[in-house]
C-alpha cells in the first residue's frame, strides 16, 4: 500500500472537503481569500482532514459533521503555518514561497488569525459543546507549545523530555485533539474515544519526529518544500540534534555549540556529519517508531478493517515518507 491507495479509496471524501474548504474560505476582503487559498491549495498531503474523513468513516459519522470538522481541523493547522513562518522567518513552505515572504508578516499574521476565527465560527455549527472543549484546549496548547520551543531556541542542553513536550504540544495535540473529536461527534464510548485520542497523539509525535529526521536527510529543497537547514537557522534544537549533543565528544559539543550560537546555514553540513557519526539519525528513527507501534495498538478498537488497515498505513506512512 502506499499513500495513492488512500487518495484513491477516500477520493469521493476528499474532494467534497476541498469544496467544504473553498465554501468557507469565501470572503468580501479579496487579500483574505487569496492569502488563504495560496497556501491551502500549495502541495500538501492534507493528512490531517483525511483522517478525519477516514474515522469518521469507520464511525458512521454523518458527513457533512465530519466535514466540517475537517475544515476546523484543516484551518487550525493552516493559521498555525502561517503565524510559524513569521515567527521562523521562513521563506519556503509546501515548495512555495511563503506568504509572508510574498505578502509580508501583517497580511500572514492577519490571514492566520481570520482562519483561527472562522475555524471557531464553524465550531459553533457542529453545536457540541464538548467539541468545543477539546478544539479551544487543544488551540491553546498548540499556543503554549509556540511559546515553549521558543525557550528552547539556541538551548544546546535540551533534553529529550523536553523537546518531547515541545512537539506534543505543538504538532500532536491537532492530531489528538482531531481524532477525539470524530468520536465525540459519533457519540462512541469512552474507551473507543480514548483510544483514538491516543491514536491520533502518537501518530503526532512520529510525524514530528520523523519530519526532524528529513530535515538532515532530504537531498534537496523540494524534497521536504522548505530550505535546507531551517532548523539550524532558527535556532530550534531538534530530536537529532538532541541524540548527536548527548553522544559526541567535548570537542564535538563545543562544535555544535558554536554552531548553534552563530546559525550560519553554511554550518548545515558540518552539524549534519556529526549528527551522522554519532548514529543521531538511527536512534530518532527509533524513538519515531516506538511511538508508532503505539498507535498501531491504539486501531486495535476500530472493528472495520479496511478501515483498520487505512489507519495503520497511516502510522507507518508517518516515518517512511520522504517529504
Amino acid at each position: 500500500m502506499d499513500y495513492n491507495t488512500i487518495n484513491n479509496s477516500m477520493q469521493k471524501e476528499i474532494s467534497d472537503i476541498k469544496a467544504c474548504i473553498e465554501k468557507y474560505l469565501e470572503s468580501d476582503i479579496a487579500l483574505i481569500e487569496k492569502v488563504s487559498k495560496y497556501i491551502i491549495d500549495a502541495p500538501s498531503k492534507k493528512i490531517r482532514p483525511i483522517l478525519v474523513a477516514i474515522i469518521g468513516k469507520a464511525l458512521n459519522l454523518d458527513k457533512k459533521k465530519s466535514y466540517k470538522l475537517a475544515v476546523i481541523i484543516e484551518f487550525i493547522h493552516t493559521a498555525t503555518l502561517l503565524h510559524d513562518d513569521v515567527v521562523d522567518l521562513s521563506g519556503k513552505r509546501r515548495g512555495k514561497d511563503t506568504v509572508n515572504k510574498v505578502w509580508g508578516n501583517e497580511a500572514s499574521v492577519l490571514v492566520g488569525d481570520f482562519l483561527y476565527s472562522r475555524s471557531f465560527e464553524i465550531m459553533v455549527e457542529l453545536d457540541d459543546m464538548e467539541v468545543m472543549k477539546i478544539l479551544a484546549h487543544a488551540t491553546n496548547t498548540i499556543a503554549k507549545g509556540e511559546v515553549l520551543q521558543l525557550t528552547c531556541v539556541d538551548q544546546v542542553e535540551t533534553n529529550i523530555d523536553e523537546y518531547l513536550r515541545v512537539i506534543q504540544y505543538k504538532t500532536a495535540t491537532l492530531f489528538e485533539a482531531l481524532c477525539e473529536c470524530t468520536a465525540v461527534l459519533a457519540n462512541c464510548d469512552s474507551e473507543t474515544r480514548k483510544n483514538l485520542a491516543m491514536y491520533g497523539r502518537n501518530i503526532g509525535l512520529a510525524f514530528q519526529i520523523s519530519d526532524d529526521v528529513l530535515d538532515y536527510a532530504a537531498e534537496s529543497n523540494e524534497q521536504i518544500g522548505k530550505n535546507i537547514g531551517d532548523d539550524l537557522s532558527g535556532g530550534k534544537i531538534t530530536l537529532p540534534f538532541i541524540y548527536a549533543f548527548q553522544n559526541c565528544s567535548d570537542s564535538k559539543k563545543e562544535i555544535l555549540k558554536d554552531i548553534i550560537q552563530k546559525r550560519k546555514v553554511e554550518d548545515f553540513l558540518i552539524l549534519k556529519e556529526i549528527i551522522l557519526e554519532t548514529n543521531a539519525m538511527e536512534m530518532t528513527h527509533s524513538k519515531a517508531i516506538e511511538y508508532v507501534n503505539l498507535a498501531k495498538e491504539n486501531v486495535g478498537v476500530i472493528e472495520n478493517t479496511e478501515v483498520a488497515n487505512l489507519l495503520t498505513f497511516l502510522a507507518d506512512f508517518s516515518i517512511k515518507r520522504k517529504r
